[in-house]
């Protein structure tokens, strides 16, 4: 019986380790709304129409954001297995 319940185990767990994969390559990378010229955090609404230009990945102190890019492409959006060059 344990050698039944180990291989079940294994089974298992890889079968998550996948789901992880596949999940993780599909996610986008985080945006904020932001003032391109000071790099302020601003309400969401100011990229709809307003002064406001997303801002993907990086880090925010302060109010402020920083390691990341405006441009969407230029993040690497991370996981398992992926690369930061995305095709799909």
């Amino acid at each position: 019986m344990a050698r039944r319940l180990r291989s079940s185990t294994v089974v298992l767990g890889g079968m998550g380790v996948l789901a992880a994969m596949i999940t993780s390559c599909g996610s986008e990378p985080d945006k904020r709304c932001v003032d391109p010229l000071t790099r302020d955090k601003l309400p969401s609404y100011e990229c709809r129409g307003g002064k406001g230009s997303y801002y993907y990945g990086g880090s925010s102190k302060n109010g402020k954001v920083e390691g990341g890019s405006f441009d969407k492409s230029a993040v690497d959006r991370g996981g398992f297995g992926c690369s930061g060059t995305g095709g799909g």
